[in-house]
């Protein structure tokens, strides 16, 4: 069982003394010369249940929208685990789904399925950002550990409820972040932890949202994104945002101070997409960030997901490395190149499908569950952080890019 206060706040780093702290810091007498990574660990619940090995995890799956396709990923050919239910309103997409699952029992709602005799251990929760709590409530009260897509919550106090029921139940809160198993994204860390680069110097994503191209994606996907808009939580900033800053987090551990300006662009009347915006920030150990976000509703970008052209680049006293791609496919580079002594190093052989992503982050998942150990990636502690990031990214742009300290973002 997680104790109280494994939900506490981040203490200051205190340097020469690791300590239990989420994600990763770095021990620097200078906070820009090289340093030395320090690998920590979150406590996680201890298991009431421990699989033996030849039993698979027993999981529903709730909401089978557009992003079911690629969580669905982890279970396909996976002797782990299995898909026990399928839950969604919809009976259309209830039946299409059920298709390619015909052994998962089918039901409209959570309440039917607790209500039912169907074994669960774990749910994967795809649903709106706005259902979360209720729903990971009640999937908590049952036993059952959760999986649950990004964003964890639109605010703190919504949030540590959630984190609050997975500590009281002793079940895993899991906010799941499938980019930061994004197989050119890890070597870019690996290029980072191992000194290659020098000290880093600085840090800079640069992202472009367009109108034309990738999947289709079903109305009722845009409709709560778009109420999301109007409540102060954009689909690039914070939905999709989300991302990024996992990623900056990951990559260089916890951020003191946040500035942000977040613009606006009306695309039908009444709906606006947050951007062009601008984030930067600076991490605990000196590195500093800037996040260049831009909307070019015109733009064709070939892409089998969503329509975003991503990029990553870490510059060092030595070199520089750069992830070019991601969810699209738009200029056909290595999507990984590593800048160092004169000569450009590319790497054409990673796996750059972003569908891998979610298979790799699926079944970490599940062998987390079947081990009862390990790191949750996101755990929900963990996943606080990066929405106190967020908000303090909102805040910011309200005072007019005064800095701000996402520890400073009360409940």
């Amino acid at each position: 069982m997680i104790a109280p206060s494994d939900l506490a706040l981040f203490e200051p780093p205190v340097h020469g003394r690791p300590h239990q702290r989420r994600f990763e810091i770095r021990d620097c007498a200078d906070t820009r010369a090289d340093c030395t990574s320090i690998p920590l660990t979150v406590a996680s619940p201890t298991l009431s249940h421990s699989f033996a090995p030849d039993e698979p995890v027993r999981c529903a799956i709730v909401g089978l929208g557009r992003i079911f396709d690629l969580n669905a990923l982890a279970y396909l050919d996976n002797p782990d685990a299995r898909i026990v239910a399928l839950v969604d309103p919809n009976a259309v997409r209830l039946e299409q789904r059920g298709a390619d699952w015909p052994l998962a029992a089918r039901f409209t709602s959570v309440d039917e399925l607790i209500a039912s005799a169907v074994q669960v251990d774990a749910v994967e929760l795809l649903l709106p950002t706005t259902q979360n709590e209720d729903v990971v409530v009640k999937c908590l009260a049952q036993g059952w550990h959760v999986n649950l897509q990004k964003p964890f919550a639109n605010d703190l106090a919504t949030a540590r409820r959630m984190s609050d029921a997975a500590v009281e139940h002793g079940r895993h809160l899991r906010v799941m972040e499938n980019y930061i198993f994004y197989e050119p994204l890890i070597k870019l860390k690996e290029i980072v932890d191992s000194g290659e680069l020098g000290a880093i110097s600085g840090y800079h994503l640069k992202m472009v949202a367009s109108g034309r191209g990738g999947w289709d994606v079903p109305g009722d996907a845009y409709e709560w994104r778009f109420e999301q808009s109007r409540r102060g939580r954009g689909v690039l900033v914070f939905d999709d945002g989300w991302h990024k800053l996992s990623t900056a987090l990951w990559l260089f551990g916890p951020v003191r101070e946040v500035r942000a300006w977040i613009g606006a662009t009306e695309v039908i009347p009444g709906v606006s997409v947050d951007a062009p915006s601008t984030i930067i920030w600076e991490h605990e150990n000196g590195v500093r960030g800037v996040w260049d976000i831009t909307f070019a509703v015109d733009l064709y970008l070939r892409s089998d997901y969503y329509t975003n052209d991503e990029r990553w680049e870490v510059t060092g006293r030595r070199g520089f490395a750069r992830v070019n791609r991601c969810t699209g496919r738009g200029i056909q580079e290595p999507s990984l190149e590593l800048y160092l002594d004169g000569e450009m190093r590319s790497y054409h052989a990673l796996n750059d499908d972003w569908a891998d992503s979610f298979r790799s982050s699926g079944r970490h998942w599940i062998d987390v569950l079947r081990h009862g150990q390990g790191e949750l990636r996101w755990s929900h502690t963990e996943a606080l952080e990066v929405l106190r990031f967020a908000l303090a990214a909102y805040q910011s742009d309200v005072e007019g890019g005064r800095g701000v300290n996402p520890q400073d973002i009360q409940l």
